[in-house]
């Protein structure tokens, strides 16, 4: 099965968000933790103007509470709408 977004969107493979801990040695769990706001474009959706500024493999950064967030074969990914990129990484 493949994963195919459209119109203005991208599908972004969150960058992973290594294991925290305090000084103390107590660990953060997952619900504590900040949501990721980078991540790499895996898709883009069929808009032309949107293909000609991000491509596929471009690192972004986009806002906090940004995307829907879905998990597909086991990754998690968003799906960020053109308006809420913030930066591309290069």
């Amino acid at each position: 099965m493949k994963l195919k977004v459209i119109d203005e969107k991208l599908l972004v493979e969150l960058e992973e968000v290594e294991e925290q801990k305090t000084a103390g040695g107590i660990y953060i769990p997952d619900t504590a933790k900040e949501k990721p706001q980078r991540g790499t474009v895996v898709a883009i959706g069929t808009d032309e103007d949107l293909k000609k500024v991000v491509k596929v493999g471009d690192k972004i950064v986009f806002g906090k509470y940004t995307g829907d967030e879905i998990e597909f074969e086991g990754k998690k990914y968003l799906i960020v709408k053109r308006d809420d990129i913030l930066a591309i990484i290069g």
